[in-house]
C-alpha cells in the first residue's frame, strides 16, 4: 500500500510543530511528501502560520482537530506524530474515530495498530482502509553479509542520536544525485520514510533475530538495479535504547558512512547522564563497528551531515566550518544549503 498523489492528507500532529522532536514524521511529510497536505492539526498552532513555524514553504493551514479540518476534504489522515515508544495516546483515539466516521482512510505509523481495533474497524466503508505502516515483513531470514556482493554504493546514515536528521539528509542526497543523473534510490527503514516513499522496511517493528536480514533482503532487492543506494540510518549506537543501527550496519554492508548530528549537542536527548562524544571518536566508532576488526570490508565515515534547524543562517556555516575543522571531513547541512559537498564525497571514496 502506499499514498497515491490523488490523494489529500490531512496530518494529525498535536504539540508536534512545537514539540520535542516527536513531530518528525508529519514534518518530514511536509517537506517530502509528493502526496498534497490540505491540513495539519495541532492544537497548539491552530491558525498560525506554517511557514513562519517550520520554514517548509507550503500554504498549508494549521486546525484544531480532526472536525476543523474536514472543510479542507480530506481523503486520508496520516498520524504524524512518533511519541517515546510509538504507543498511541487515548486522547488521539477519538480524532481518529472522528476521521474514519468521516470516511477518511488513515495511515498509521504508530505500534499500535489500528486496524485491529474494533470501533474503528466496524465503521470503515467500501474503499476505505486503514494502513498500519509498521507491520513486520514477510519471509524473513537471518542476514548473511550478501549485500558486500552487490556492485552499487550503499551509503548509510548513521547518527549521534535519534531524530537528528538521518532520513532527510539521505532523502535530500538521493535527490541530489537523480539530478546528476545517477541510478539512485532511497531505501526507507522507518515509518515516515515508507509513507514518503511507498517502500521500505519498519525496522523497528521486527524481530531483533530477523533485523538484519530484513535490511539485506530489502538491499539485495534493489542493489543490482542502481549505482547508488542510500540508506535511511535509525538510532544511534550511542543511544542506551537504540537497537536499529547495528542490523542495519551488518544488512547493508555499506560502502559509505555519513555521519548526522545536530549542531551543538553534546548529550543524548532526555538521557543528560550519556554525553555525545567529540565527534571525531565517534567517527572511529562507526569505522570500528562496521569493520568489526577486519570480519567485513574497510567502510569510512565520509562526511558530516549536521543539523542546524535551530540556529540562524550565520551560526549555522560557524558551525559547520567548526566541525569541519575538527573532524576533516567534509560537513554541510545537507537540508539548509546544498548537499553537493556529500554527494561528492561519495564518490572520491
Amino acid at each position: 500500500m502506499q499514498l497515491e498523489d490523488r490523494q489529500r492528507i490531512a496530518i494529525l500532529l498535536h504539540e508536534g510543530i512545537r514539540g520535542n522532536g516527536n513531530g518528525k514524521t508529519g514534518l518530514a511529510l511536509l517537506r517530502y511528501s509528493e502526496v498534497p497536505v490540505v491540513a495539519v492539526i495541532d492544537k497548539d498552532c491552530a491558525g498560525e502560520s506554517l511557514v513562519a513555524l517550520t520554514e517548509i514553504p507550503l500554504d498549508v493551514p494549521i486546525v484544531a482537530s480532526v472536525a476543523d479540518a474536514l472543510i479542507y476534504t480530506p481523503d486520508v489522515l496520516t498520524i504524524g506524530i512518533a511519541p517515546s515508544g510509538g504507543v498511541l495516546p487515548q486522547a488521539w483515539l477519538q480524532e481518529i474515530q472522528c476521521a474514519v466516521a468521516a470516511g477518511l482512510s488513515v495511515v498509521n505509523g504508530l505500534h499500535t495498530p489500528l486496524a485491529t481495533i474494533p470501533e474503528l474497524r466496524s465503521h470503515l466503508r467500501e474503499g476505505q482502509w486503514i494502513w498500519d505502516v509498521r507491520q513486520e515483513p514477510a519471509n524473513l531470514g537471518i542476514a548473511s553479509a550478501k549485500a558486500r556482493s552487490l556492485s552499487c554504493r550503499r551509503v548509510l546514515t548513521v547518527g549521534t542520536d535519534m531524530a537528528v536528521g538521518k532520513m532527510s539528509a539521505s532523502l535530500e542526497l538521493n535527490a541530489a544525485a537523480k539530478k546528476q543523473g545517477l541510478r539512485s534510490k532511497f531505501l526507507a527503514t522507518g515509518q515516515a520514510g515508507i509513507m514518503i516513499s511507498g517502500d521500505g522496511i519498519p525496522l523497528d517493528a521486527v524481530r531483533v533475530d530477523f533485523a538484519a536480514g530484513a535490511v539485506e533482503q530489502l538491499v539485495l532487492r534493489y542493489g543490482a538495479d542502481y549505482d547508488i543506494l542510500f540508506i535511511e540510518g535509525q538510532g544511534s549506537i550511542l543511544h542506551p535504547g537504540s537497537t536499529a543501527t547495528l542490523p542495519l550496519i551488518r544488512g547493508t554492508q555499506p560502502t559509505h558512512l555519513i555521519l548526522v548530528h545536530r549542531a551543538g549537542q553534546t548529550h543524548i536527548r532526555n538521557h543528560s547522564h550519556v554525553p555525545i562524544p567529540p565527534l571525531s571518536e565517534v567517527v572511529k566508532l562507526y569505522e570500528n563497528l562496521a569493520t568489526a576488526g577486519g570480519a567485513f570490508a574497510p567502510v569510512k565515515v565520509i562526511g558530516i551531515a549536521l543539523n542546524t534547524a535551530h540556529l540562524d543562517e550565520l551560526a549555522a556555516k560557524q558551525a559547520i566550518s567548526q566541525i569541519q575543522a575538527e573532524t576533516n571531513l567534509p560537513c554541510t547541512d545537507a537540508v539548509r544549503f546544498n548537499p553537493k559537498a556529500l554527494l561528492n564525497a561519495v564518490y572520491q571514496n
